[in-house]
């Protein structure tokens, strides 16, 4: 029987992959930094979310080269790439594309054929998605969750890899349709997108100001990234690791008795069991892209806040004190501790952090 604080460890050729995804991420980001000035932190939450096989919204102010930053990260990953630009009059077969009559010339027969949408591409920049009536977000919603585009009752298979990067700006409300927390929870990993630096900004216009932009380099191809994808999940992680993550997913939900006092004064609804998934399963690529064939609880801590963000829904009291979701994340992070060892109580280890096999 494994010892699940020391599960069973990578194979050999999955150790070479683990080391030939971090080499990858290193070129990624010296690719990308050709092009995107900063945002470093960015770069690395979107590739976490690709190698953990996930989906993406990106919540920034505009002119922050959000649409910049995923077509040249689809260009260093040799994928497809379509932009959809979501305004109030979008239907969803602008997406998925629709069915025609066409004639057969020769035989004079006419017949259906499906013309596909730009929704078939590896990689879709869903842009402002929030402009777009919830019957056409449901469609993409559909894509996303299914990974497949039904249209006059067939099904079309999306191609694969498939990954929907979508914007969001935090500022202008009027006449947008607000994502529902349902929806919401379909996406992996809520990404925000700030400001650069002065030094960084300085090189962004001497970048963009200048006559000829550089050009970026192949890194990796999509069968690359499906066999990836694989090496990803198979990366181990102790029982306490784990239940750190559950831990703190529950730790969100003011209904639980695991919620400290201050989620049951600012939250009405904390994250459901998907997050506590999305926290291991980020935390498992951000451990392989840092180079180390295991999952450490900084992983879980680092990863919290774009996986947790968007799954806390705060009341007026947060509101009225100017608490934010991450701020409580940051509450949490620091209420729980990393080593069971911390969380001794009484001379015994709560049953958090207890093996299966302990009982």
């Amino acid at each position: 029987m494994s010892d699940p604080e020391n599960p069973t460890p990578l194979q050999h050729e999955d150790l070479a992959a683990v080391e030939r995804l971090t080499q990858a991420f290193v070129g990624l980001r010296a690719e990308m930094g050709k092009i995107i000035v900063g945002q470093q932190d960015v770069l690395e939450e979107l590739l976490i979310a690709i190698f953990a096989r996930g989906h993406c919204l990106l919540i920034g102010v505009p002119g922050l080269a959000k649409t910049l930053m995923i077509h040249t990260l689809a260009d260093a990953l040799n994928l497809s790439f379509n932009r959809i630009q979501f305004t109030p009059d979008l239907m969803p077969s602008d997406i998925t594309g629709t069915e025609v009559i066409q004639e057969d010339k020769a035989t004079g027969v006419r017949q259906f054929k499906f013309l596909r949408g730009p929704i078939f591409s590896n990689l879709i920049l869903a842009d402002e998605i929030n402009r777009t009536p919830p019957k056409t977000q449901a469609a993409l919603l559909e894509a996303m969750q299914e990974r497949q585009a039904t249209v006059g009752g067939e099904r079309h298979r999306l191609p694969d890899p498939f990954f929907v990067l979508a914007t969001q700006n935090p500022i202008e409300q009027e006449g947008t349709y607000p994502l529902p927390e349902a929806q919401l929870d379909r996406f992996m990993l809520n990404i925000l997108v700030d400001y650069p630096t002065e030094d960084e900004e300085l090189e962004v216009v001497r970048v963009t100001t200048s006559a000829k932009p550089p050009s970026v380099e192949k890194v990796l191809s999509g069968d690359d990234i499906l066999e990836l994808q694989q090496v990803v999940r198979k990366v181990p992680v102790a029982e306490h690791v784990g239940r750190y993550a559950v831990r703190l997913a529950r730790m969100t939900r003011p209904g639980q008795a695991e919620a400290p006092q201050f989620v049951r004064d600012f939250v009405s609804w904390g994250a459901g069991p998907r997050a506590s998934q999305y926290l291991v399963l980020a935390a498992k690529a951000r451990a392989v892209l840092q180079g180390r064939p295991y999952v450490a609880v900084e992983d879980i801590r680092s990863v919290a806040g774009p996986v947790l963000r968007h799954r806390i829904v705060t009341n007026f009291n947060a509101e009225a004190e100017g608490l934010r979701p991450d701020d409580l994340i940051t509450r949490l992070i620091q209420s729980l501790p990393a080593d069971p060892s911390e969380a001794i109580e009484g001379g015994r280890v709560p049953k958090l952090f207890k093996s299966a096999d302990a009982g």
